[in-house]
């Protein structure tokens, strides 16, 4: 039976349950990554704000849960549950999402919800298999079955926490099978939210107050006096301060490579890879808007969203150019910030569909480009100055690997330890800042300094 085509029948797609089946629909079968797909339903919707965080949570967790879901329908399905129609698939996943992770909405509502969806869309027989399937998972609830954790511990911790096997026994073989189930379970934690004050704008003591006198709850970040975690997720974008510029949205781990690179008033500062611009926002800060900032990216459209980011935030020394990093030649900068495209598994907790869309392969094929980032910042920056590699992964290939490939090679730079700029829990063998989310209960993230000698 052929799946009906989405854009010819946005009125088959309503409601929460049938908004968040048509965006499955699209992850299962496009490269486009999920925040994209929810950004667009969402301004598209006339859904109520209750609606849209709901869509938000289905969605994620569906995604976040979906390993453990396939695992537990695989069980219950007769036949290959992979080659289910696609809206039967992810209607039966959207279900089993609310039945096990969602205690304000009854089972049987969930069930019938799924049963009348799948009926409209595909008819009678597929409903009537949803509706056997998810009744007879509800039963057996307390029974279901994962692999044998002394048999198989990689095949275990991959169903029962819904991570790919690959990643799995890449972490037992470098963080041991306690370390590795504890990452595994932060990576399954809901995302909140992080703000960091402007204090171009503010101060931490004023956004303190401002919080506290709306009744956001908050915790100052362990870190760093800039962060606050928000104690729940909500439409922070629609307060007037956000409006005012009185904060942006930046998770803690991000600003360690702008503390790294340590930049004072009155400098010249390359953001080599600066879009979304949220790195270049806080340089500016810590430069108190004075001096150069130059933030680099080759899409026009990206710099567009920058531009009005560091205009709501008062930003006035930061000037964007749309170009390719490696075709910029302007030298003699007193720091360069290159935080690099990579895998992104340090972010699963906010971005969990890259664990199934990557895998051990795209590490690789990032490593050139990243090796080839880092020795052009180094190009770039003066003698005597600065340079701050970052990314927002785990892996040792994309992160000391590069850093030592490009040292062995260039002598004229030296890494320097960063254990007197930050807590010494967060810096691993090398001198670099590693953060893991099991650890230090942010993303993870991992930053290497260099000065220029001659």
């Amino acid at each position: 039976m052929q799946e009906v085509k989405i854009g010819s029948s946005l009125n088959l797609y309503s409601g929460v349950r049938g908004i968040a089946v048509k965006i499955l629909n699209r992850v299962d079968r496009t490269d486009a990554y999920l925040d994209k797909l929810l950004e667009i339903e969402i301004k598209n919707s006339e859904l109520s704000s209750k609606d849209k965080a709901l869509l938000f949570e289905i969605v994620h967790g569906v995604i976040r849960w979906l390993g453990k879901i396939d695992w537990i329908l695989n069980g219950f399905y007769k036949g290959q549950f992979s080659k289910c129609i696609p809206n039967v698939k992810n209607s039966m996943r959207v279900a089993l999402y609310q039945i096990l992770f969602l205690d304000k909405i009854p089972n049987h509502a969930a069930v019938n919800e799924s049963v009348e969806f799948v009926k409209k869309l595909q008819g009678e027989k597929s409903a009537n298999l949803t509706n056997a399937v998810l009744r007879n998972i509800i039963r057996n609830q307390q029974g279901i079955r994962y692999p044998n954790r002394e048999e198989d511990l990689v095949g275990y911790l991959s169903a029962f926490h819904s991570h790919p096997s690959w990643m799995v026994k890449r972490w037992i073989n470098r963080f041991g099978e306690e370390d590795t189930e504890q990452l595994l379970v932060a990576n399954n934690k809901r995302p909140s939210h992080t703000i960091r004050v402007n204090n171009i704008k503010t101060n931490v003591n004023e956004l303190k107050s401002l919080l506290t006198s709306v009744e956001l709850g908050f915790t100052q970040s362990k870190y760093f006096d800039e962060y606050f975690q928000l104690n729940q997720l909500t439409n922070i974008t629609s307060w007037e301060y956000f409006q005012k510029g009185y904060f942006t949205i930046q998770d803690e781990s991000t600003g360690f490579s702008c503390k790294a690179l340590d930049p004072k008033p009155g400098m010249k500062i390359l953001d080599l890879c600066a879009a979304p611009g949220g790195k270049s926002a806080f340089l500016a800060d810590m430069m108190n808007n004075e001096g150069q900032i130059i933030a680099l990216d080759k899409f026009e459209s990206r710099l567009e969203l920058f531009n009005r980011n560091i205009e709501r935030l008062g930003i006035t020394n930061v000037k964007t150019v749309a170009i390719d990093a490696m075709k910029f030649n302007e030298k003699d900068f007193d720091g360069v910030l290159a935080d690099v495209p990579c895998s992104g598994l340090g972010t699963l907790t906010k971005k969990p569909d890259i664990k199934w869309k990557k895998d051990f392969g795209d590490i690789r094929k990032l490593n050139k480009v990243q090796l080839g980032l880092l020795t052009k910042a180094c190009s770039l920056v003066k003698v005597g100055g600065t340079v701050v590699y970052s990314t927002c992964t785990i892996e040792p290939e994309e992160n000391i690997k590069i850093v030592k490939q490009f040292l062995d090679n260039n002598d004229n730079f030296e890494l320097v330890s960063l254990k007197d700029q930050f807590s010494e829990e967060l810096i691993d063998e090398n001198g670099c800042v590693q953060t893991l989310p099991h650890k230090h209960k942010i993303d993870g993230a991992f930053v290497a300094k260099l000065i220029r000698k001659s």
